[in-house]
């Protein structure tokens, strides 16, 4: 800043603020916290030649990236934001499998219910969907080796329940 209150930065290194202080426009004085954290994980000096090696339109992108990686290395010292990732891919997975289930187990109460309706077409999404599911985990709903019989199976609890 230059002016009577130095930023941040310059506040936790315990030095004067100069008026070309490349932390200044990013760090502000009554936010110390993140430049702390950004600091602690990253180094002043760091940071100092990353800002300064960006173009000026590009700075504040970075530092937000800077403060949301530190952030997520002092959460989870090991993965950091990659475990952040990685958690958000395998939850995503499992909702899919999860609406996968649901799907195969509407399809199944809507054939015991109609069994002689045609199935309707389904979208591009839902096929890419239904393409791209392991279908070990869902449950077989009919017991194709006896046609005539009115029993379903679910292979995860191997048992049958009589209709």
């Amino acid at each position: 800043m230059g002016g009577s209150s130095p930023c941040a930065s310059c506040k936790l290194l315990r030095r004067r603020c100069a008026k070309d202080c490349i932390f200044a426009p990013y760090f502000p004085s009554d936010d110390p916290h993140k430049f702390s954290i950004v600091h602690k994980v990253f180094g002043a000096s760091n940071v100092s030649k990353m800002l300064q090696e960006l173009p000026i339109h590009q700075r504040a992108d970075a530092v937000s990236s800077l403060v949301y990686e530190a952030n997520a290395r002092v959460r989870d010292p090991v993965y950091g934001c990659v475990g952040a990732i990685s958690y958000l891919q395998n939850q995503v997975s499992q909702l899919q499998m999860q609406l996968a289930v649901a799907q195969a187990e509407i399809l199944c109460i809507q054939m015991q219910q109609e069994p002689n309706l045609p199935i309707t077409q389904m979208d591009q999404d839902e096929q890419s969907l239904l393409l791209s599911t392991n279908f070990n985990n869902i449950p077989q709903c009919f017991n194709f080796a006896s046609s005539s019989s009115n029993v379903i199976q679910d292979p995860l609890k191997r048992e049958s329940l009589w209709i």
